[in-house]
């Protein structure tokens, strides 16, 4: 049987940073996201082939194939060999969310091509054992990740909190550089938790902004979003900066960008900006103004996109 998904990847604007079971990814603090449309991840599971064979990008790939087959494992225990096909239009491992969009697609197509009977909120959770911000990718729109309180983690999926035309906002996307950051997400994750003094604040301080911010999108209050979402990206990256050794995912560039939409903003227009374990820089914004801002942070980037907020994860 075989199967095809597409899903979208999510930006954070209450961060997720930390783990409090690390084999189950289960989250240190809840999080709330927003899905992006335009970039995709497209993935084919073949279930049952001749041998385990991982494609992506249109090349087969071993470095990330035990990740993909271990996740596999997990999914079903007694599975057959799999042939998985898989391919973004976007950056790979550059801070831009591509795990999420990539294994909520893969557990979609597993889903079907092994023609099992599981819910949305299920899929999720399984989703978040691949990547955790991937059980957020399966909903457009606005989506809640609730980190639970079950120690086998079965409470501790996404929830969606507001449709794909709930809000008519964009998502700017500045790549500074779209190559594979420097220490994964994971590895930096158990570093900050285990060497920042700053971590106990972090996650003390979490589930109030999750509140803000659910609140904020519910009223379509982009100040009240914006500011807690700015909050919440200086908080994550302070953590990181305080480990030893310190991470550090934000560039020079990532910099230039923020002073940038704080002197738009001192002249008027509604933009705050968000990073993720990378160095590129995502702003939101209201539609009307987008053109003006992609104007005044062209010439930072390496590339700019203008996103609307994305669709469900679907199979094709």
């Amino acid at each position: 049987m075989k199967a095809t998904a597409i899903a979208h990847p999510n930006i954070a604007v209450v961060k997720y940073w930390g783990k409090r079971n690390v084999t189950l990814n289960l989250p240190a603090v809840p999080s709330i996201s927003v899905t992006l449309d335009q970039f995709i991840t497209e993935t084919t599971v073949e279930w049952g082939a001749h041998r385990d064979i991982l494609i992506l990008n249109g090349k087969e790939n071993t470095a990330v194939a035990q990740r993909v087959f271990g996740f596999l494992n997990q999914f079903d225990p007694n599975r057959p060999y799999c042939r998985v096909k898989t391919q973004n239009n976007f950056p790979t491992a550059a801070g831009l969310a591509s795990s999420a969009s990539a294994f909520a697609a893969l557990t979609l197509a597993a889903t079907k091509a092994a023609q099992k009977d599981l819910t949305i909120q299920q899929q999720s959770t399984i989703a978040r054992m691949g990547s955790g911000s991937a059980c957020r990718s399966l909903w457009g729109g606005w989506v809640e990740w609730k980190m639970g309180e079950r120690q086998d983690g079965l409470d501790s999926h996404g929830v969606p909190l507001a449709a794909q035309d709930h809000w008519d906002i964009r998502i700017i996307v500045v790549v500074l550089q779209d190559g594979p950051k420097p220490i994964g997400s994971t590895k930096g994750m158990i570093q900050t938790q285990q060497t920042s003094p700053l971590y106990p604040g972090w996650v003390e301080s979490a589930p109030a902004d999750v509140e803000i911010a659910r609140e904020s999108i519910r009223n379509r209050d982009l100040v009240k979003l914006g500011t807690v979402m700015e909050h919440s990206t200086l908080k994550m990256h302070g953590t990181m900066f305080a480990t030893v050794p310190p991470i550090r995912y934000l560039k020079p560039g990532s910099f230039s960008v923020i002073e940038q939409v704080e002197k738009l903003r001192l002249n008027g227009l509604s933009c705050y900006y968000t990073m993720d374990a990378g160095p590129n820089v995502k702003i939101l914004c209201p539609a009307s103004e987008s053109d003006l801002i992609v104007e005044q942070v062209m010439p930072f980037a390496k590339h700019v996109h203008v996103l609307n907020v994305g669709n469900d994860a679907c199979i094709i």
